[in-house]
């Protein structure tokens, strides 16, 4: 369905060609990311909204006196501007200064909405967090009258890693394993933000079960911790060879995985 909204509506346009009608369409994560919205496009179902813009215009009045009497002059601040850019962890582990685009929708005299393309210098603070926002004082839109412009809000996203995903300001990364190293322990190389550490994996693990590295998450006061998740790979029986091995180790070390289901 078409948004009311022009802006989200410019934004949701770059992926509505995968819209077929009759079927479910879910948008892909982050779509929206990179366009600038500002709450506008109001439509007639969206009176509060007429209400509180005017409210907000009007409300700032203040009167001056002229030569021919009191004029009226009308101040009011610019509507600030909000969206969402995909950075990477490793950004936040370190801080980095990045250039991005921003797609600005602007709506002309005869309703229609264009895309302007901005590009922007930013800081990105070491151990910013997902979701946390980036505020630039003055880069929203212009206010009327006297009135300050708006500022522009940068929510962070980030973008999808190879190894490590982020729940706040921990890290969590899956190990595989061979049932060997698993079963009676082993010193192994793990990926860290930071470069590789050795990690002491305890005799008997099973797979699922989560180790946990100190420190070793986006930096803080205090820092996170990266979360091993332990997963067991079997490797594959082939040969006959290979056939007999598991045989063997099936009498050496009989075992019911099953046994707490009742089967």
């Amino acid at each position: 369905e078409v948004l009311k909204d022009p802006e989200k509506r410019a934004a949701y346009d770059q992926i509505g060609s995968h819209w077929q009608q009759g079927q479910k369409f879910t948008p892909p994560p982050n779509w929206d990311a990179g366009f600038t919205f500002s709450g506008g496009g109001f439509t007639g179902a969206d009176t509060a909204g007429f209400s509180d813009f005017f409210e907000s215009l009007f409300g700032h009045a203040s009167a001056q006196h002229g030569k021919e009497g009191y004029t009226r002059t009308f101040h009011a601040q610019g509507e600030d501007h909000h969206a969402k850019i995909l950075i990477d962890l490793e950004d936040s582990n370190q801080g980095a200064t990045r250039t991005i685009s921003l797609k600005i929708p602007e709506i002309n005299r005869s309703g229609h909405v264009h895309i302007k393309n901005r590009t922007l210098n930013i800081k990105i603070p070491k151990g910013i967090k997902e979701g946390q926002r980036i505020r630039l004082s003055g880069q929203g839109n212009p206010g009327l009258g006297d009135g300050q412009r708006g500022d522009l809000f940068l929510e962070i996203k980030f973008q999808q890693h190879p190894v490590f995903s982020a729940e706040g300001k921990d890290i969590y990364v899956d190990l595989p394993l061979t049932p060997w190293e698993a079963a009676l322990g082993e010193k192994i190389t793990v990926p860290t933000l930071n470069g590789k550490i050795e990690l002491k994996i305890p005799a008997n693990s099973q797979s699922g079960q989560k180790l946990r590295i100190k420190g070793h998450g986006l930096p803080g006061a205090p820092a996170g911790n990266q979360f091993v998740i332990l997963r067991i790979v079997t490797p594959p029986a082939v040969t006959d060879k290979e056939k007999d091995f598991y045989k063997q180790m099936s009498q050496t070390i009989p075992m019911n995985p099953r046994m707490e289901m009742g089967v």
